[in-house]
């Protein structure tokens, strides 16, 4: 019996998928020789993977139950185990010897914990706990931000990172922002911020993104609610 082939609607957005698994495999090889800021940027460009899977399956109607368990696969691997590796290469590794492993231990199950719960108990709104790619890319932000943290400092940062990963605390979701529910006027503002902060942060400007992002939550900051055109918190369907 000839098996009917896979539709392109549900194809392509696990073949971008795939491209953020390649990505997070590709930047584990360049840390291991010793090219932490290459493999650092290859995070980020994973995250843009991860971000356009989830627009490409809603905007062609292939959102399925695989693409979400392999996007999560995709997710503790480029947003967990890499980045939790470039930080324990760049800062853990003299931390005690097996205390460093441990901390980057926690980060990654703290990591998968967070997905599971995200594909068990997921609800439209917004996330319950930091998402882990905001936790991948804040970690490796500070590789290349040229800040030298001492070991004790690091770890801290570590697990402070990954037990926001699995707390109740609520962030924003952007990836549900549209033409359609965006609030322009806004996004602009936030634009020029941006550009603002590159011109005059260069290399930490990165750290400086993902840091606001991470500690909007326990502050009480919706940057989805915020840029969004009624004020209102955006679904996450995927």
């Amino acid at each position: 019996m000839i098996k009917k082939p896979i539709p392109f609607r549900r194809l392509a957005p696990n073949m971008i998928t795939s491209g953020s698994i390649l990505c997070g495999v590709m930047s584990l090889v360049l840390i291991f020789h010793g090219h932490a800021v290459p493999a650092v940027w290859l995070i980020f460009v994973a995250a843009f993977f991860d971000l356009m899977d989830g627009k490409v399956a809603r905007s062609l109607g292939g959102d399925s139950a695989f693409g979400m368990e392999f996007d999560s696969l995709a997710d503790i691997v480029s947003f967990g185990v890499v980045p939790g590796l470039i930080f324990y290469v760049s800062y853990l590794y003299a931390f005690g010897g097996v205390l460093g492993a441990l901390v980057i231990s926690f980060y990654v199950l703290c990591g998968a914990l967070r997905l599971a719960r995200f594909n068990v108990v997921h609800s439209s709104g917004n996330f319950q706990g930091l998402p882990i790619p905001a936790a991948g890319l804040f970690l490796v932000s500070f590789v290349i931000s040229g800040i030298a943290l001492p070991p004790s400092t690091a770890a801290i940062i570590a697990t402070t990172t990954g037990a926001l990963m699995i707390s109740s605390i609520s962030y924003g979701n952007i990836k549900q922002l549209s033409k359609n529910n965006i609030n322009v006027l806004r996004l602009l503002f936030l634009i020029s911020c941006i550009v603002t902060i590159s011109i005059f942060l260069r290399d930490k400007s990165a750290l400086a993104y993902t840091s606001i992002y991470v500690f909007s939550g326990p502050i009480g900051i919706d940057w989805g609610k915020w840029l969004s055109l009624k004020g209102e918190e955006v679904a996450d369907n995927r």
